[in-house]
């Protein structure tokens, strides 16, 4: 069971998913959960860095697969709904949204970063790693950044293991992707409006129409129908969505 896996505890490490790639070639195949208060080298998307001080939630989950390597991908927008159901418990559904590939949004402001990585194959393993902004949040970033405010990070912890669990189950090894697509695509904010996206400095306008069979994002341009497997979409409704809880925070202020 994955949620009542066993858990190592680091007070500081460099960053769990290193941890998890350290203990795969060293023959471990978990399950196993790698927690640390702190992170002094947390890894993101596409090379970043994941900000990553004591307070909030920084975890790996190390297992085996009964699948390809092909299919970790997928595994991106499982923990992405186990990590929305965590936030919609502490801060209420109406208010989280998620956005391709695997962010989840809190009334537009990222709160959490997903990091899946395959290690070895025969069997696939794999490092699910996850880190939520509980009780501090980056700031002097591209894009806002929320936090669980008022919630335990033990709590969060918890909700998260039983919530990854439990859609790692639906998945089902990738044969049950579509019903995390269709999941994902119920909690997703921007489909049908224009966007761009970003990769590597050059940028593709067009609609988007939602994620494909492997979880690519489906951009209608004029050209023809394309499908992203990497970048950054810019969504002009999450930054109306950004710009209101900016004022409405401004409000407050007064």
């Amino acid at each position: 069971m994955i949620a009542s896996a066993p858990i190592r505890h680091h007070i500081s490490i460099d960053s769990t998913n290193l941890e998890a790639a350290r203990l795969s070639a060293a023959g471990e195949r978990g399950p196993l959960w790698i927690v640390a208060d702190e992170q002094t080298g947390g890894k993101g998307r596409l090379g970043r860095t994941w900000h990553s001080p004591p307070g909030n939630l920084h975890t790996t989950l190390l297992c085996s697969i009964d699948a390809s390597p092909t299919v970790v991908p997928q595994l991106g927008f499982v923990a992405a709904l186990a990590v929305h159901d965590v936030a919609s418990a502490f801060t209420g559904a109406d208010r989280v949204f998620l956005k391709w590939p695997n962010d989840c949004l809190v009334n537009g402001a990222k709160v959490a970063g997903i990091l899946c990585e395959a290690f070895a194959s025969n069997p696939t393993i794999v490092a699910i790693g996850c880190g939520i902004n509980v009780t501090s949040a980056p700031q002097g970033l591209p894009y806002p950044a929320a936090t669980l405010a008022g919630a335990r990070v033990e709590d969060v912890f918890s909700a998260y293991r039983s919530a990854l669990e439990k859609h790692i189950q639906s998945w089902d090894a990738g044969a049950g992707f579509s019903r995390i697509a269709a999941a994902w695509r119920r909690h997703a904010i921007g489909i049908n409006d224009g966007v761009s996206v970003v990769n590597e400095g050059k940028a593709l306008h067009g609609t988007y129409r939602g994620i494909s069979g492997d979880g690519a994002l489906l951009l209608e341009t004029p050209d023809g129908l394309r499908q992203i497997y990497a970048g950054d979409v810019k969504i002009p409704s999450l930054l109306r969505l950004t710009a209101t809880r900016v004022q409405l925070n401004a409000e407050k202020l007064l």
